[in-house]
């Protein structure tokens, strides 16, 4: 469907990185874009320089996106933010479940309860699942980010099967490492993470995201892309591991 049939959209974790990109992106075709996010003076800057509509609110207050949702008619609902906390399950700590799961999932699942049933009934929209290749592959570490992420790639199938018959299209994007601050977020030493995540590298950046949203939403109303897995060319997920009685984990 052309970005001139959709009027509105609704971007969460807009503040910065991939978020703030695909406020930047959407503002560019002329929609009129709610940007969601929690750090009011930076989604204050985004609204001065792209004309979004700023609501400085966690994802995790479910109330807050009660208000918030009541009365808005969004054609275009990106569900981008996240969080991430290194470490496997085995070590994890209460707090650590507890954020993930609601603003990695639950804030999702609220946001789709809210807003798509208005898209079913126009029989007009586009939900966009930002999840992450971890939400299909299995590597060392971050067993809490995985389980979510998983969560929201079933949760994506599923929506197309609960809008069948409707003209709502579910896309899900799954980034690999992309040149953003999310690994700085996740370890509070910026410098340090972009050192060591980011330097060096050959990456996609949050623009290539924004872009590959408008690739997806810009196509004809009958073709639904369902999941697209954008990933630097020198990056390879997944893999194999096996070892003999008495090696020692790696």
């Amino acid at each position: 469907m052309p970005f001139s049939d959709y009027k509105t959209a609704l971007v969460t974790g807009a503040s910065a990185g991939m978020g703030e990109a695909i406020v930047e992106r959407l503002c560019q075709e002329g929609i009129v874009v709610h940007a969601v996010a929690r750090r009011h003076n930076e989604l204050e800057q985004l609204a001065a320089r792209t004309g979004c509509i700023p609501h400085a609110i966690d994802v995790s207050d479910v109330q807050a996106l009660n208000d918030l949702c009541r009365d808005l008619q969004i054609d275009i609902l990106v569900n981008n933010a996240g969080v991430s906390h290194p470490g496997s399950i085995l070590q994890s700590q209460e707090s650590q479940i507890e954020t993930q799961v609601d603003v990695n999932l639950r804030a999702v699942l609220h946001l789709c309860r809210l807003l798509v049933p208005g898209m079913v009934e126009r029989d007009r929209g586009h939900v966009i699942n930002i999840t992450s290749i971890a939400a299909i592959y299995n590597f060392g570490g971050n067993s809490i980010y995985h389980a979510t992420k998983a969560g929201v790639h079933a949760l994506s199938r599923q929506l197309r099967v609960d809008c069948y018959g409707k003209r709502v299209r579910i896309t899900e994007i799954c980034p690999g490492r992309v040149a953003t601050d999310i690994f700085g977020n996740v370890t509070g030493d910026k410098e340090a993470a972009r050192r060591e995540f980011i330097d060096g590298f050959e990456l996609p950046t949050a623009k290539d995201i924004a872009d590959t949203v408008a690739f997806a939403i810009s196509a004809p109303v009958a073709v639904n892309i369902g999941n697209i897995e954008i990933t630097p060319t020198l990056q390879v997920p997944g893999g194999l591991s096996t070892m003999r009685p008495g090696d020692v984990a790696r």
